[in-house]
């Protein structure tokens, strides 16, 4: 018998729903692999919203997710908690930081894409946290093909090497406490 496990992104952006929303549900399969218990990934669900929302939203997510994540500005200057607990529902709420540059860390990915200008990622996955402007990077990144940059946020999600982006620190931390939940859950 399947166990199910229907994870929850607060997006907040186009990157945050095209790139996250596959990515979370890949890394998820990737570690529960491994579980004693066969665990059905279903698709991230995905609430948008902004700050002001995001209590609403989280509650929406609860009620039908085994596990949520969003983005936590704490995190994102190096003060991060860990997983927290969100309402009565004791969901694991799991903060990503600062995932823009994860779209840059796999130089593989980008050079899948014909056109793609790569003279400005850095040659060290890990590197890409020292990126100040990875916006400007992205739209320097990206083949001139006429589609907006939105275009390509799923592909890279899909694509993407995880051990490429395992090489990233906080995409690995963050890794270690979804892995963590998942242990307080069951599911590991």
């Amino acid at each position: 018998m399947s166990r199910p496990l229907v994870p929850g992104l607060i997006a907040e952006c186009e990157a945050d729903e095209g790139f996250l929303g596959v990515v979370i549900s890949r890394q998820l399969r990737e570690l529960t692999w491994m579980s004693p218990h066969t665990v059905d990934v279903e698709a991230t669900e995905i609430v948008a919203c902004d700050r002001e929302h995001m209590v609403t939203a989280l509650e929406e997510l609860a009620a039908d997710c085994h596990l949520l994540f969003t983005h936590d500005d704490e995190r994102a200057r190096g003060k991060a908690e860990g997983v927290r607990y969100h309402s009565h529902y004791l969901v694991p709420v799991i903060g990503l930081g600062n995932t823009e540059v994860w779209l840059l860390a796999d130089r593989g990915v980008w050079a899948g894409l014909a056109g793609s200008d790569l003279s400005l990622l850095p040659a060290r996955p890990r590197d890409v946290e020292r990126i100040a402007d990875p916006s400007g990077i992205l739209a320097a990144t990206v083949p001139r093909r006429g589609k907006p940059i939105r275009d390509y946020f799923e592909y890279i999600g899909r694509n993407i090497d995880l051990a490429v982006l395992a090489q990233v620190p906080a995409y690995a931390n963050w890794v270690a406490e979804t892995r963590n939940a998942l242990k307080g859950l069951g599911y590991l």
